[in-house]
């Protein structure tokens, strides 16, 4: 979740810069032998292993290379031998190989646990860098469905750099528009000055093009509905032309990574923050009504939105006021029946440090990044990848040819993983209902119990001074809601 405006919390963060793939070709063997129609092999090598035998290994295995991307320790053959995999991965270096699509087929058993270095991977360039997807088990679930052109998601957000090579052939111009004046406008070139709305829409729907990434419903159209300003702010008659727009738009789905400005907390007994929320709720119902799935991030203010006793970040666009509410104090979208809210995890399946969370207001978590709590060998800065306007300065970057990604963390990056499963679950169930796509990833989620109450110790509420205290069961608690969402168990 952006925070959006001035103070942004644990959000906008990006990455080291990596080298473009280099490709290299090579000649099948004349006795390789062939059982079957030629498949593509993602070869694996250890981390540090230089991939500079890899033409010979991959001969000696019977099959050809595509291309080597040395940088990631990457290896794209091709081979027509049914003992490839046992072959190759018996090569000095090698860690795994996995067939690809359209070959390969691999249903799971719905479990997550992203490390399991024989299960289906993307082909992507940079997809050894998206510990998000593996963890969600969005590779296995593109063999069933990489989602449909049928299914239109739209991006709530600062923008959209649709010129991106990675969202590109993606982008739905004739749906897209310009929010911020409180009327639609056309999206013009160069309107996402934030970085934080390209970011969300790549880890929806990054083309599988053989650049970068791949989003978690790579084959559906984006929309970019600018609804924040070029400082983050989210205002109410943006938000309300955003769902306006969207309902009469066809769109499917909507990812909202913010809260509504200037009130983190609309409090409905105050005329002026009973209006927000009213028209704002409105806005929303009625793209419900219109067959819309929503997805919201819960913020990053590591708050209970159910316990929550004080409000330190209202109003948010003059000098805010610490101020007490009360249970009649809701956040916009989050907080609107119907929504699909949604926190942030890490590499290790653990609630990030700054997520917020609720019993009520929690459905789902999913990997958002955690660069404190979950930094791993997978992970090496916690964060998630996704594409970013080139102009734009991220700390973190990486590059490949002319396109740029960067690393960030926030329930903004939780937030379009679920927009992109809703997505998914949508192109394999065309006309399902939005209170039945929530519902499906709700009942297909990993179910993830309490952590241990100290890990979050040294980081309690941004806004009341509480310390983090998960409620529930393994079933359903105020961390995970349902579960870490299941890209594989929904589609099934």
């Amino acid at each position: 979740m952006i925070r959006h405006s001035r103070k942004a919390t644990a959000a906008l963060i990006g990455a080291a810069a990596l080298a473009a793939a280099t490709a290299i070709t090579a000649t099948a063997p004349v006795n390789a032998a062939s059982t079957g129609a030629d498949t593509s092999y993602l070869v694996l090598y250890r981390s540090g292993a230089s991939t500079a035998g890899a033409a010979k290994a991959v001969a000696a295995a019977g099959g050809t290379v595509v291309a080597t991307y040395a940088q990631i320790g990457v290896v794209i053959a091709r081979s027509g031998r049914s003992d490839f995999v046992s072959a190759v991965t018996a090569a000095n270096g090698v860690q795994a190989a996995a067939a690809t699509r359209p070959y390969a087929t691999s249903l799971g058993d719905g479990t997550q646990d992203g490390a399991d270095s024989s299960a289906v991977v993307s082909t992507e360039p940079l997809s050894s860098l998206q510990w998000d997807m593996r963890n969600i088990q969005a590779p296995e679930a593109h063999q069933i469905t990489p989602g449909s052109r049928d299914v239109l998601v739209a991006d709530l957000d600062t923008g959209l750099d649709f010129t991106h090579p990675d969202l590109a052939p993606n982008y739905d111009a004739a749906n897209s528009t310009d929010c911020t004046s409180g009327v639609p406008a056309p999206l013009l070139a160069g309107n996402d000055k934030n970085g934080h709305g390209t970011h969300t829409a790549g880890t929806i729907a990054a083309a599988a093009n053989g650049i970068g990434i791949e989003g978690v419903a790579p084959n559906v159209r984006i929309a970019g509905v600018k609804t924040g300003n070029d400082d983050g702010f989210f205002f109410p008659e943006a938000v309300v032309c955003a769902f306006m727009w969207s309902a009469t738009h066809g769109v499917d789905v909507t990812n909202n990574s913010y809260f509504a400005d200037p009130w983190y907390m609309n409090c409905k007994n105050d005329p002026a923050q009973r209006a927000i929320w009213t028209a704002e709720s409105r806005a929303i119902k009625f793209a419900q009504s219109q067959g819309t799935v929503v997805v919201a991030a819960e913020g990053n203010f590591s708050d209970d939105l159910n316990h929550l006793g004080q409000d330190a970040q209202s109003p948010d666009d003059t000098t805010p006021v610490t101020r007490d509410i009360t249970n009649a104090c809701a956040s916009v979208p989050v907080d609107v029946p119907g929504v699909i809210g949604v926190s942030a995890t890490g590499v290790l399946h653990l609630k990030s440090f700054y997520s917020s969370y609720g019993s009520s207001t929690v459905d789902v978590a999913a990997p958002g990044g955690d660069s404190i709590l979950q930094v791993t060998p997978e992970a090496t800065n916690g964060r998630v990848l996704s594409t970013y306007p080139a102009g734009l300065p991220c700390t973190r970057k990486v590059t490949q040819g002319a396109a740029t990604y960067c690393y960030l963390q926030g329930t903004s990056m939780a937030s379009p993983h679920v927009a992109g499963v809703a997505a998914l679950v949508l192109s394999a169930h065309p006309g399902m209902s939005p209170r039945a796509v929530e519902a499906k990833i709700q009942q297909t989620a990993t179910p993830l119990a309490c952590p241990d109450a100290g890990l979050y110790a040294a980081f309690p509420s941004v806004n009341d001074g509480d310390p983090q205290v998960c409620r529930g069961g393994t079933g359903h608690n105020s961390f995970y809601g349902a579960g870490e969402v299941n890209a594989l168990a929904a589609v099934q």
